[in-house]
């Protein structure tokens, strides 16, 4: 859930910073570039359509030859060869067609499967601010109806689309061999449709775009309410939420309605071309017969050919309607694979000397006048445990997040040894050698999610290789590995939603797990035991404890027990470093950290009451 400054969810101005659109060169290139490694698969499917189109072209002139015999009187048995090349042709283009068809199809879709790893891969890189300030709602219309869109063009719009194209071409050829003013004719239906398809693109692609929008919008919108129910009920903002979903969700109607009224008009534009044609090919035709150019069966042929237009031109242009959607929807995909490439050219920064991790004036800010970070400047050494602590909303989670890379600084640099490759903003390494194979920071927070799939499943996303024997050896370091074997199948268990349910501690253990598998040098913990309740605070302090042995850790201290066993304590105020030291340092120096340290001392040693 996105929570406004004021911490209502949905109570923020709705102008969300949405996440980009790609141009539509960026686009048209990206395209290129996703289907450059199946060119062969692209040109073998196109030229099995334009054999198979190109067969299907002798119908009009065989029945044409049926109409020739009729007329001249002939005997039936003169009608054998030619019926039995229809059903030759029949047979041919069906096997053709289908051969052609189903390369197109494999192209899409393995162009298509390409585009959803790339999406899917940049948007789990996005810094969370970015979200936060787009919108969860816009990420989820772009990976859901956008998505979806791009694939059902890609199933059905692309091939037909292609074989489409190739009938008008190849058909336009047929009309021509019969007698180039059947051609002549037949093009007077052109403008028309030219004027329809230009009057619809350029209404289109504007109505599209502003619909996918709205529907984001209106997403979000659903997202915060329903997400935020508890608190909308508290505050009374009932009424408001309930209005301004409905406005959201009027704005998305009125978009539909518009692309309705738009493709009603387009229809009415392209019968009204298909008469003027239709009717120019028969005058011609029958001037022509009359003057003895052609025959009654040429005519009929080049009557057919341009009937036979009607389909392969109204596809064509009809999905233009399909086309300018999807289009819509590959802008918005390949604006969010994009986002990050100004990342790349960011410079390196030196670590302080012996420093596993060095923040060197970091500030940070989610919006005008909402800074939570000035000017941190940290030092972690290799191998070295610190507790952040401080008062809620001093920033600790903030930089913690820094620290691990997945939110970017608005100001200075945060710095980590040893080929750690960031996810965005000034967050560089120290070295540019690669580093190990595993990640060099892994985060670890108090929200935890489980998998759906097998225990083992669920521990394998830290390092894939891991054999049975690697998960229970972490298990066991993280002392899980007892009721982890204790369920009903063992490591074969499926948890997660629908499976086996793992209450917090032991989701949390899970995490760890993860931790000790991918074995980074550099671990952020934010407050990753905050959920373990009081009855497993201990145990789940020893497995973290457990899961950092030998690295360079990051603590956000939840219990001020994890900041005692840290070598060193850094105390956090309003966005500022005020205190840093041992935990004996601080409480002698009667400063913040006493003063925090004799109020959590107190209420733990407080009788309690009812």
């Amino acid at each position: 859930m996105t929570s406004t400054p004021s911490g209502i969810p949905g109570t923020a101005d709705d102008s969300a910073e949405l996440l980009p659109i790609a141009s539509g060169a960026r686009t048209r290139a990206a395209l290129r570039t996703l289907i450059r490694p199946d060119r062969g698969r692209a040109l073998l499917g196109l030229g099995v359509l334009v054999g198979a189109t190109a067969v299907g072209l002798l119908v009009q002139p065989l029945l044409g030859r049926i109409v020739d015999i009729v007329a001249d009187g002939r005997p039936a048995d003169a009608l054998t060869l030619p019926v039995v090349l229809l059903l030759v042709v029949a047979v041919v283009q069906g096997v053709t067609t289908t051969l052609g068809l189903t390369q197109v199809s494999r192209l899409g879709e393995t162009v298509l499967a390409r585009l959803r790893e790339q999406f899917v891969e940049r948007a789990l890189q996005l810094p969370a601010d970015r979200l936060e300030r787009a919108g969860a709602g816009d990420l989820t219309a772009r990976v859901t109806g956008d998505v979806a869109r791009v694939a059902e063009a890609v199933r059905s719009a692309l091939p037909e689309m292609a074989r489409s194209v190739l009938a008008i071409v190849l058909t336009l050829g047929a009309m021509a061999l019969l007698d180039v003013r059947f051609l002549l004719a037949a093009l007077l239906a052109v403008p028309v449709q030219a004027l329809t398809a230009r009057w619809y693109v350029r209404r289109a692609v504007t109505v599209y775009a502003d619909q996918r929008v709205a529907n984001g919008a209106q997403q979000q919108q659903l997202l915060e309410t329903i997400g935020g129910a508890a608190t909308v009920r508290g505050h009374r903002l009932e009424e408001q939420h309930t209005e301004k979903s409905a406005r959201r969700s009027r704005k998305a109607v009125e978009l539909t309605m518009r692309s309705v009224h738009l493709v009603l008009g387009f229809y009415a534009r392209l019968h009204i071309a298909e008469y003027i044609g239709l009717a120019a090919v028969l005058v011609t035709g029958f001037f022509l017969v009359r003057d003895g150019s052609v025959s009654i069966g040429t005519a009929t042929a080049a009557a057919l050919y341009f009937h036979s237009l009607f389909g392969p031109v109204n596809a064509a242009l009809v999905l233009l309607d399909d086309a300018q959607s999807a289009a819509a929807g590959l802008a918005r995909l390949v604006g969010v694979t994009d986002i990050d490439e100004s990342a790349a050219q960011l410079p390196h920064q030196r670590t302080e000397a012996g420093a596993a991790v060095t923040v060197d004036a970091v500030s940070h800010a989610y919006g005008p006048g909402r800074t939570v970070l000035h000017e941190v400047s940290l030092a972690l050494r290799a191998g070295e445990h610190v507790a952040l602590v401080g008062t809620s909303g001093a920033g600790k989670s903030t930089l913690a997040r820094l620290v691990a890379g997945v939110q970017q600084p608005t100001g200075g640099t945060v710095s980590v040894a040893g080929g750690y490759q960031p996810t965005g903003g000034k967050v560089s390494v120290a070295q540019s050698a690669p580093g190990p194979a595993g990640p060099s920071v892994v985060l670890v927070t108090q929200e935890v999610h489980v998998f759906t799939g097998t225990l083992a499943e669920d521990l394998r996303l830290a390092r894939p290789d891991a054999t049975d024997a690697d998960l229970r050896t972490a298990l066991a370091t993280v002392y899980a590995l007892e009721w982890a074997e204790a369920l009903p199948e063992g490591l074969a268990t499926v948890v997660g939603e629908g499976g086996h349910r793992l209450d917090p501690a032991r989701a949390q253990q899970l995490a760890l797990a993860r931790l000790v598998l991918a074995d980074p040098p550099v671990a952020v913990l934010d407050e990753a035991t905050a959920e373990a309740g009081s009855a497993g605070a201990r145990t789940l302090e020893r497995s973290a404890e457990a899961a950092l042995a030998g690295r360079t850790a990051l603590v956000v201290a939840h219990r001020l027990t994890q900041a005692v066993a840290a070598d060193r304590i850094v105390v956090l105020e309003a966005g500022r470093v005020v205190e840093s030291g041992t935990h004996d340092e601080l409480r002698t120096a009667d400063g913040p950290y006493a003063t925090l340290w004799r109020a959590w001392s107190g209420s733990r040693n407080a009788p309690r009451t009812r």
